[in-house]
């Protein structure tokens, strides 16, 4: 069996190099990568099993991700990161295969519970989802608490600047539906505060509370950045 590690800081680099020497003696060589763009190289080598972090500075492992699913969609990759964010979260659920095995285990985790998702994700091929990562998944399932998934895409599209007329027309929706949106994630954010709070801009207020919480981080507004050049560059622009 050979395995592809890719994390960018050495020192748990070699942390991983020990968990898959004591987790999965099977292994017969393990390739190691510094960043994303490495990692997608190198999972070209006939790898069937990746343990990779997911904020590094040259490529994340969501981008990295993708890639590898898209040419190899029976990868098994278990996702070893510091961060327990809903914006990571939802990143990985719009880009894993259908019946693909993956993991997502924090740093912070016993290296026993490391071990044993090794063996399960990697080895045994299942899903396995550290506890809090699982708490946000059940938060996202429950409407009245997580965003659903249109109230997020109006939320990114709002962050990176675009008016309600430009969100609807993007989203395909109509304004009265974006405006609803946003009045639904203004109250799941929690965006009003004590008192006359009249002049506060909502918007920008809503952005700052997803960012604190956790809805949104820099790699998700990355992401977002990229894919709306891309419809922006599609003709949306000559056909205005």
């Amino acid at each position: 069996m050979k395995i592809l590690l890719v994390e960018d800081d050495p020192l748990h680099a070699a942390f991983l190099r020990d968990a898959v020497g004591q987790a999965l003696p099977e292994v017969s060589q393990i390739l190691t990568a510094e960043n994303g763009r490495e990692g997608e190289a190198m999972a070209r080598r006939d790898v069937q099993a990746v343990v990779m972090d997911l904020q590094m500075k040259e490529r994340n492992g969501i981008d990295a991700a993708r890639t590898i699913w898209s040419e190899r969609p029976e990868t098994r990759i278990l996702f070893w990161s510091n961060y327990a964010d809903e914006a990571y979260l939802r990143g990985l659920t719009r880009i894993v295969p259908n019946g693909s095995p993956y993991g997502y285990v924090l740093k912070t985790a016993p290296v026993q519970r490391l071990h044993l998702a090794m063996r399960a994700v990697l080895v045994e091929g299942q899903v396995v989802v550290d506890r809090e990562i699982h708490r946000l998944q059940q938060r996202q399932s429950r409407p009245a608490q997580g965003l659903s998934e249109s109230e997020y895409q109006v939320l990114l599209d709002m962050a990176l600047g675009l008016p309600d007329r430009e969100i609807a027309r993007r989203r395909g929706m109509s304004e009265r539906t974006v405006q609803n949106r946003l009045l639904a994630l203004y109250d799941k954010l929690a965006v009003d505060l004590p008192g006359d709070a009249q002049a506060m801009n909502k918007r920008v207020r809503a952005v700052a509370c997803a960012m604190t919480s956790g809805a949104l981080n820099v790699e998700a507004l990355r992401i977002a950045e990229r894919e709306m050049l891309d419809w922006l560059g599609s003709g949306y622009s000559r056909s205005r």
